[in-house]
Order: structure tokens, then sequence, then C-alpha cells
């Protein structure tokens, strides 16, 4: 019987031994309840959208992949515009006053893509616009001259190209597809500090009458864009290029939460244009549209109540010539069914030139079929179709 109490008072001082250590250094396994298991996080198309945790649990989410794949093909753009010459420059008394000091080069700073292996190269217009010089400076060290292969003022977009090996490429997204809620990265140079690349989301879609652009189709997203990020990458969680980032709205300069894309389906049309022909070729049949209005639809006496309301043709254009007049309502371009001006811009556009198109017009009580032969659409302009 001594024996047996011995033996039991030692297991119970062993066992008090061990619970005092495990509560010193591991107070946590002796929590009460079941340990509860964190489920993974689905990825989803472009965001990562959390499951279920249990109370008290953070979710954390990283875009590391997304930025490794994406940020070593957006490029730094730096370029150099020589100032105009005074033209009392070699006047010996300005000289002699003035010094014979040079002027300056003037200098800007943006962003660029590269969008395939053989080194071209998308941004702004704006960007490489009236400059002298352009040098590209790579994620990886590298600086390069670069070209222009052409640029498109109405859509704010231009091609460059270098002569680079072992060019890296980003993927090509299908912006079609964004939702508002999807993860986006903009990366670029904002104000010269070098590569960034912030977060956000997409805050609308098909933003337009902005008056930043002729072609208005932006992706709005909250991601800090700041001047320096114009022509740098929009891209998804998954690191796929979804657009161009090309304006802010901002009163201070700075970055508001307001920030625009031009999206990728839009660029790669214009850069597969300027790559094969130079130019963007779009239609134009030479009319001066406003958006119909249900105020002036009554006054009319229209029966329809979506349509673009023709306020002037130029005589002698490609819309006089087929009997188009002021007063018509255009409610369909082609197969096309056209609501607003941005709408009917869109359509002519897209239209080839020396082509014959068939507007389905409402004129007064009257609907009829209006054939028109479309032309090419002279640069720069804002203000017909």
């Amino acid at each position: 019987m001594r024996k047996t109490w011995l033996i039991f008072s030692q297991a119970v001082t062993v066992a008090l031994a061990v619970l005092f250590v495990v509560a010193t250094l591991k107070p946590e396994w002796l929590a009460r309840g079941p340990i509860a298991s964190v489920a993974p996080l689905p990825t989803v198309r472009n965001e990562i959208v959390p499951a279920v945790l249990p109370p008290g649990t953070a979710a954390q989410a990283s875009y590391a992949l997304a930025a490794r794949r994406a940020a070593p093909a957006v490029v730094s753009i730096i370029t150099s515009k020589a100032p105009p010459r005074a033209p009392q420059a070699n006047d010996p008394w300005f000289r002699f006053f003035f010094g014979d000091r040079e002027p300056q080069a003037q200098t800007g700073v943006g962003s660029g893509v590269i969008v395939s292996p053989e080194g071209y190269v998308l941004t702004n217009n704006h960007v490489v616009d009236g400059v002298d010089g352009i040098e590209l400076m790579l994620a990886d060290g590298r600086r390069t001259r670069a070209q222009v292969v052409g640029t498109d003022p109405d859509t704010d977009l231009a091609v460059l190209k270098v002569d680079l090996e072992r060019l890296p490429a980003v993927g090509f997204g299908d912006s079609e597809q964004l939702q508002v809620g999807d993860v986006v990265l903009a990366i670029g140079n904002p104000f010269g500090v070098g590569q960034t690349v912030t977060s956000g989301i997409v805050s609308a879609l098909g933003r337009n009458h902005l008056g930043i652009n002729t072609f208005e189709n932006f992706i709005q997203t909250d991601a800090a864009i700041n001047p320096g990020n114009s022509g740098g990458a929009l891209v998804d969680a998954n690191g796929r290029l979804m657009g161009i980032n090309t304006a802010i709205y901002s009163r201070s300069g700075g970055n508001l939460g307001i920030g625009f894309a031009i999206p990728v389906s839009t660029a790669r049309q214009v850069m597969d244009s300027l790559i094969r022909d130079g130019v963007v070729t779009r239609g134009w049949i030479g009319v001066e549209p406003r958006d119909l209005t249900p105020e002036i639809a009554e006054s009319f006496g229209l029966p329809v109540r979506e349509g673009v309301l023709i306020t002037g043709v130029l005589q002698g254009g490609p819309a006089s010539d087929g009997g188009l007049r002021p007063g018509d309502v255009v409610v369909r371009v082609g197969d096309r069914q056209v609501g607003n001006t941005v709408q009917l811009l869109d359509a002519v556009a897209a239209l080839k030139p020396r082509s014959q198109a068939v507007l389905k017009v409402q004129r007064g009580a009257q609907q009829l079929d209006v054939t028109v032969r479309v032309a090419q659409r002279p640069p720069s302009r804002r203000d017909d179709q």
C-alpha cells in the first residue's frame, strides 16, 4: 500500500510540473474548445474572395505575384524638348547684358508598357507629343532610345519601338470582362520617383463625356495614379494588362482617388492599326449630333425616346449626299443601336471608309433608311461625326 501511494504521489508531482511548464511557455495549448481551422481563399476571376473566417481572424491577401508578372514590362519614359531660341540671342548687346548661356532643354517623365518581345511599347500620346528625344529606362536598369511608330490623339495613345534583346512583355487581359469592384494595380513612375505599384478596385466602367479625348470609354479606378503614371499599366490581380493609365481628376494635381485608364481592348485596336498602317483609319459622315432628350422628343412630336438628334449636316459631306437632314433622329447605324452621341461616334468610327452604311432614321412620324457612303475621318475632329 505504501509503495502504491508513493508511485501515485510521484506521478501527480510530474503532471503538475508539466502543467506548469506548458502554462508558462505555451498557454494557447490550454485554450478551451477545439482549434478552428481557416478555410483557404478561393480565387474567382480577378479578385480574392475570402471564405467565412472565425471571429477575430484577419484575412490577408497579397498581390506580389501579379506585381512580379507585370512590373518588368513597365518602363519609365524620359522625354526632352529643345527650348525655343530667343530671337535676340545673336544680338551682341543682348549677349553683353544677359550673357550667352544656352537655354536648358525641357524634360518630362511618363510611363509605358512593353507589349511584345519585338520591342513595341504602348504609352499616352500626350507623353511623347512634340518632343525631340525619347529615352526608356527598363525595370532591370537598362536604358535605350525609342522611336515613335505612330500616335492617335483621338484616343491619346502612342506606340514606340525599341531595339533590345530579352524584353519582358506583359500579357493582355480582357477588359470587356472587368466588373465594378474587381481588384486592379496601377504600375508606373509617379513624380519620377521610380517604379511604383498601387492597388485599388474598378470604381466604374464606360466613363465618357469627360472632355479628355475624342473617343472616351474609360475605366475608372481608385488605385493611386499621379503625374508620371501616364502611359503606365493598369493590371488585374493576375498581372494581365487591362488598361493604359491616362488621367486623374484632381484639383491639386495629386491623387484624389479618381483615375482613368483606356481599356486594353481599345489600346490593342489602335496599336494594331498604328503598327500596320502608321495611322488609325476611322469612318466619318459629316454631321453635328446631340443627345435626344425626352423634352426634345416631345417638342418634335417624335414617337421614339432614344436616339441622336442631327442638328447640322455638312453640305457636300457623306450624310448630306445620302439625304440626311437636320432634325432627323438616328436610332441605328448598320446593325448597332445608338442611344447617345458617344455611341453614334463609336459606330460611325468603326465603319470602313469608302464603304456604304445604312442609317435607320426617325423623321417626324416616319421611319426610313438612309444609305451613306462613308468617308475617312479627318484628323482631330472633336465636334462632328
